[in-house]
């Protein structure tokens, strides 16, 4: 057995895209058009590992869906946890947990859909502004 993908349904493809790529850093892997069954799927990687992909199906016709807890989320090894961070609150996501541990914070998508994000190897040492930073929304 081989894990292949997970997915997940988003209602603005652009939206989700500059989320995935632009904030999270994820790549596109490929990308179909299925115009008969009114569907867009783009498969991602982190980059380097293509083996394990995330598939956005955004269906056309679609208005928007119900969040629901029971998927859970994603998770992310990242080499700078701190640095992405930033990068993703200058890319105007909001940091749902932020690294207050120097290990873990976690993100949402334009869908609600939760990123878990954990630092490669070991945690870096705790610094501000995170370890002040506060829990916003839910995670």
């Amino acid at each position: 057995m081989k894990y292949l993908h997970t997915m997940v349904r988003v209602s603005d493809l652009d939206a989700s895209l500059k989320f995935y790529v632009d904030a999270l850093g994820l790549v596109e892997h490929s990308r179909r058009d299925v115009e008969a069954g009114r569907f867009t799927l783009v498969f991602l990687h982190a980059p380097g590992d293509e083996g394990a992909q995330v598939e956005l199906t955004y269906n056309w016709d679609e208005s928007g869906y119900d969040s629901g807890r029971n998927f859970g989320h994603l998770a992310y090894h990242v080499d700078d946890i701190y640095a992405l961070c930033q990068h993703m609150i200058n890319q105007g996501i909001t940091i749902n947990r932020p690294p207050r541990d120097g290990r873990m914070a976690f993100v949402k998508s334009p869908d609600g859909i939760s990123i878990e994000l954990l630092q490669k190897g070991e945690a870096l040492p705790l610094q501000e502004p995170w370890i002040s930073m506060p829990n916003e929304g839910t995670w």
